[in-house]
């Protein structure tokens, strides 16, 4: 009897009969893939690739074309000078004449050569000019946007400083005297204004007010309140120590604070007080 030994490839299991071990096994092999003969493209197809070459050289004509007879028909207008200028925006301080003189050189410009970079700059070197914008509107018109700076208080004798701490420079400064007079390094003009701000804070709600505020060379910083009283800070803890002072005189000098001249907060627990009239009460308080 014949044995027989089938490998099933698929399912990974061999399938057989039972043989005689002293007969051999007769092994089956598939047939080999029949090779099916190569087909050639009809010659409609590469017809159609050389109708392909020669269209896109015509459809580029056709849109060099159609691009030139629009900058054609675009050339008038480009070269049509600007009708209309409207300047907008918060304007209390920004003289308008002098936004008339900056805009008067690029009046004959057309809306499409002006130079609106040029424009913005000679804007932004206004002296109360704190941003500007400039934009184009189709077909004649141009639109100014300024933004004002905010003046917040004095830097030194003849510039103002906004609440960024940038500093400007008006013609005339006389109708500030009332604010806050600043003083300091002029590298450090944002770090000043930034205490200020802070001093202003705890101050306001003790009925004080900044008058004046000064930083030294060295990082000392002189206060004078509104009432006259000049505050010795120091250089390092000057919030700690202003909070110090404001704790006592909530205590003991709110009624008479007239009569305060100077307050020392130059010590690390303490504070020394001195009168405008001769001393009739210690001088020094020590917690």
């Amino acid at each position: 009897m014949l044995g027989l030994m089938i490998r099933d490839q698929r399912a990974g299991r061999t399938a057989g009969r039972r043989h005689s071990p002293n007969r051999g096994a007769v092994r089956v092999t598939p047939p080999a893939p029949r090779s099916w003969p190569r087909l050639a493209l009809p010659s409609w197809q590469g017809a159609g690739k050389r109708v392909q070459q020669l269209l896109w050289p015509l459809l580029l004509v056709i849109l060099g074309m159609g691009l030139y007879e629009l900058a054609n028909r675009l050339q008038p207008l480009a070269q049509r000078p600007i009708s209309l200028i409207s300047v907008e925006g918060d304007l209390q301080y920004i003289d308008r004449d002098s936004v008339h003189q900056a805009i008067a050189p690029y009046l004959d410009e057309s809306l499409l050569t002006i130079d609106l970079d040029a424009l913005r700059t000679d804007l932004l070197g206004m002296p109360w000019v704190a941003g500007a914008a400039v934009t184009r509107v189709w077909p004649d018109q141009l639109v100014i946007t300024l933004d004002e700076h905010l003046p917040v208080a004095r830097w030194g004798d003849t510039a103002l400083l906004n609440n960024a701490g940038r500093a400007f420079a008006p013609e005339r400064i006389d109708s500030f005297r009332g604010l806050p007079q600043l003083n300091g390094p002029e590298r450090a003009k944002e770090r000043v204004m930034q205490t200020y701000q802070q001093f202003n804070r705890l101050l306001r709600p003790y009925g004080h007010g900044v008058a004046r505020l000064e930083m030294r060379d060295r990082g000392s910083w002189f206060l004078t309140t509104r009432e006259g009283i000049e505050i010795l800070l120091g250089r390092d803890d000057v919030v700690e120590k202003m909070q110090r002072f404001l704790a006592i005189d909530k205590l003991m000098l709110s009624e008479r604070r007239e009569l305060i001249a100077r307050v020392d907060l130059r010590y690390s627990n303490g504070m020394a007080v001195a009168w405008r009239e001769p001393a009739t009460v210690e001088t020094g308080s020590n917690e």
